[in-house]
């Protein structure tokens, strides 16, 4: 497996990002040592003997999407972790499309949340592939939660209910000559982002050859019963539908991705009965983005409701 590791240099001056970094190294094969280490990063902020609070970034941000809610959250108190993905941010980058599977981007945080960070008493949140790797991370380990909010996300089952919109984003991330990744942030969001924040997205992929991570994720939501992830998303279903913990539902308005999303997470878990699920009014797909601070204020409100 060749990896990429995007220079230290392309991070400097980010507009309101001054966290350290912190890193860790996870198999980059689980069960073959033969295929090396790879180099993940993450914030960590606020007491750490503080419960967490685990935020998760999606397609194709990083954790630089989480620059406004984490002065919130630990102004409440809290521990707040978020890790990059790998292939996103500070974290390596495996140069192959075929080196990223639903499966091993599971196995990845796995490896970082509970084998080299040990993280209990989690609140989690997760929005966008952030709920479709952090969902299957949480069902894998249900007994280190103690709440979940998600946003803008889903745990497709293979059911075939894809829109034609995401297919052809699909199509587009796979085959489109450039793929601008602070421009796809910005198309996301209800507010118009700034051209150092734009920049600040592309910051991590130098070139086309960091961006395999990135264009390959689309293609790995499961649309059929058989695609790799279906059956593993349908047992954790299993597992979500038995879940009596707090659950919430904060949705952005503005995303015609995943409006409605919400609806199976409220139906099916038992958690999220009766809770204040609310709608982030002018919030776009990366609602981090447009209504950054009120969100993390619905999650502040949401843990000390719950506690």
């Amino acid at each position: 497996m060749q990896i990429l590791r995007t220079p230290d240099d392309r991070f400097v001056d980010l507009p309101d990002f001054p966290f350290e970094p912190h890193y860790t190294e996870i198999p980059a094969v689980p069960g073959e040592p033969s295929e090396g280490l790879l180099r993940v990063h993450y914030l960590d902020e606020g007491p750490r003997d503080a419960p967490p609070v685990l935020l998760m970034h999606g397609e194709p941000s990083w954790s630089f999407l989480y620059r406004h809610m984490v002065p919130v959250l630990v102004a409440a108190g809290h521990r707040v972790v978020v890790p990059d993905l790998v292939g996103f941010g500070r974290s390596d980058k495996p140069a192959e499309t075929s080196d990223y599977t639903y499966a091993r981007h599971v196995q990845w945080m796995q490896s970082l949340l509970f084998d080299h960070l040990d993280l209990r008493a989690i609140t989690y949140f997760g929005q966008d592939w952030g709920g479709l790797v952090g969902l299957r991370v949480l069902a894998s380990a249900p007994d280190r939660y103690a709440r979940s909010v998600v946003a803008n996300t889903g745990l497709p089952e293979g059911d075939g209910k894809l829109s034609e919109a995401f297919l052809s984003w699909q199509k587009f991330s796979r085959e489109s000559s450039a793929f601008p990744i602070g421009k796809i942030v910005n198309g996301g969001c209800a507010s118009d982002l700034s051209p150092e924040v734009i920049a600040a997205y592309d910051a991590p992929f130098p070139d086309d050859s960091y961006k395999a991570g990135a264009r390959i994720f689309p293609s790995l939501v499961p649309s059929l019963a058989d695609d790799p992830g279906a059956a593993e998303n349908r047992a954790a279903w299993k597992v979500l539908e038995q879940w009596t913990k707090p659950w919430l539902c904060a949705f952005g308005d503005k995303d015609a991705v995943t409006r409605g999303g919400e609806g199976p997470f409220i139906r099916r878990i038992p958690g999220a009965q009766g809770q204040p699920h609310t709608t982030i009014v002018d919030g776009g797909h990366f609602l981090q983005e447009d209504k950054g601070v009120e969100l993390a204020e619905v999650i502040v409100a949401f843990i000390e409701s719950t506690s």
